[in-house]
C-alpha cells in the first residue's frame, strides 16, 4: 500500500460525511476466517452449499453439520481485526450512514460498530425450517458432540464461515438432531445459503441507506454475488461517488473512482490515522479518528 493511496482514501473519508460501507469476507481474513475467492475472482475451494441441496438431502445435511462441528470453533473464537476496530471509529466519529455487511461473523458487532444491517445474517443461531424455533448455535454443537463423540477429535483445515475441509469417507453415520418443538424439522443456520433470498426488509433498509448516503465504499468484497454487486449498481445509478479496497479483481471495478488493492485492516487503520478535517473557513488541518483500538490499547 503507497502512501498516496492512504492519503487518496483519508481525502475521500474527508470529503464523504455519510458513508455507504459494505463489506465481505476480505474483511475478516485478518481475524483468521479464510475468504472465498482468489484475486481474480474465483472460487478457491468447492463452492459453498446451497439453500437447495441442503433442505432436499439428507447427506448432505449430515456432511455440512459434520464439517462444521470440526469447523466452526475457529469462527466462534474470532476476535475483530484492525479493520473492524478501524469502522468501529469512523463510526463513532458520526461519518458512517450504514454498514452493510456479507459477512456472518457478527465482528463487526464485536469491535464496537452499532449501525449495521447483516445482510446475510449471523452464523451464531440455528432455525428449525418446519417451526420457527431458533437455537443458538453453540447449544446445537454441544448437543451434536454429545450423539457424535466420534467425530469430536478430527482436525481438518478451516474453511469459510465455519466450514472444514474434512476429508471422510461416509457421513451417513453423523446422527442429527430433531426438533424439540416440532418433533421432524430440519435444522439450518439462520444464515441466507447460496440460491437463498436476502429477506426483503434487509434490501430495503439497505437501499433506503444508501440513498441518504452521499458516498459508498466497498471493503473485501469481490461483489461477484448480486446481494453486495446490487447495491454498487444503484450507487453507480445515483451518481454517488464510490471507492473500494480489495485485493484482486471486482465486479464492480469499472464503477469506482478510487480501489486500493490492499488488505483491508492496515490501509483502513492507516486512512483513518490520515485523514483531514476542512474548517470553516476552509483550511484544511491533519485530524486523525480517536479510538481505533479498544480503550485497553491491546491491538487484536
Amino acid at each position: 500500500m503507497s502512501d498516496s493511496s492512504t492519503s487518496s482514501l483519508a481525502t475521500f473519508f474527508s470529503r464523504h460525511s455519510r458513508l455507504f460501507v459494505l463489506t465481505g469476507a476480505g474483511m475478516s481474513t485478518d481475524s483468521g476466517i479464510p475468504d472465498y475467492r482468489d484475486e481474480q475472482g474465483a472460487w478457491k475451494r468447492s463452492p459453498p452449499m446451497t439453500h437447495q441441496t441442503f433442505m432436499h438431502s439428507d447427506i448432505a445435511r449430515r456432511r455440512y453439520w459434520a464439517r462444521s462441528l470440526v469447523g466452526f470453533q475457529a469462527l466462534s473464537e474470532a476476535r475483530p481485526g484492525r479493520g473492524h476496530y478501524a469502522l468501529a471509529a469512523l463510526e463513532r466519529a458520526g461519518r458512517i450512514e450504514q454498514l452493510v455487511t456479507q459477512n456472518v461473523d457478527g465482528l463487526h458487532q464485536r469491535a464496537g460498530s452499532r449501525r449495521v444491517i447483516d445482510l446475510h445474517g449471523q452464523a451464531d443461531v440455528v432455525r428449525c425450517m418446519r417451526c420457527g424455533a431458533t437455537q443458538m448455535r453453540h447449544a446445537v454443537h454441544a448437543a451434536l458432540a454429545r450423539l457424535n463423540p466420534q467425530w469430536t477429535g478430527l482436525e481438518a483445515s478451516v474453511g469459510p464461515d465455519g466450514d472444514a475441509d474434512l476429508v471422510h469417507d461416509d457421513f451417513g453415520d453423523f446422527a442429527l438432531l430433531s426438533c424439540a418443538r416440532c418433533g421432524d424439522g430440519i435444522f439450518k443456520p439462520d444464515v441466507v445459503f447460496f440460491g437463498d433470498s436476502v429477506p426483503r426488509p434487509r434490501v430495503d433498509a439497505a437501499f433506503a441507506a444508501l440513498e441518504r448516503a452521499d458516498a459508498m465504499l466497498v471493503v473485501g468484497s469481490s461483489l461477484m454475488v448480486y446481494s453486495g454487486y446490487r447495491f454498487a449498481r444503484r450507487a453507480a445509478e445515483l451518481g454517488k461517488p464510490m471507492a473500494c479496497i480489495n485485493v484482486g479483481r471486482t465486479r464492480a471495478d469499472d464503477l469506482f473512482s478510487l480501489k486500493v488493492e490492499a488488505s483491508a485492516g492496515e490501509t483502513l487503520e492507516a486512512a483513518l490515522q490520515n485523514m483531514t478535517a476542512t474548517t470553516a473557513d476552509g483550511v484544511t488541518s491533519q485530524a486523525p479518528v480517536a479510538g481505533v483500538w479498544p480503550s485497553s490499547g491491546v491491538r487484536p
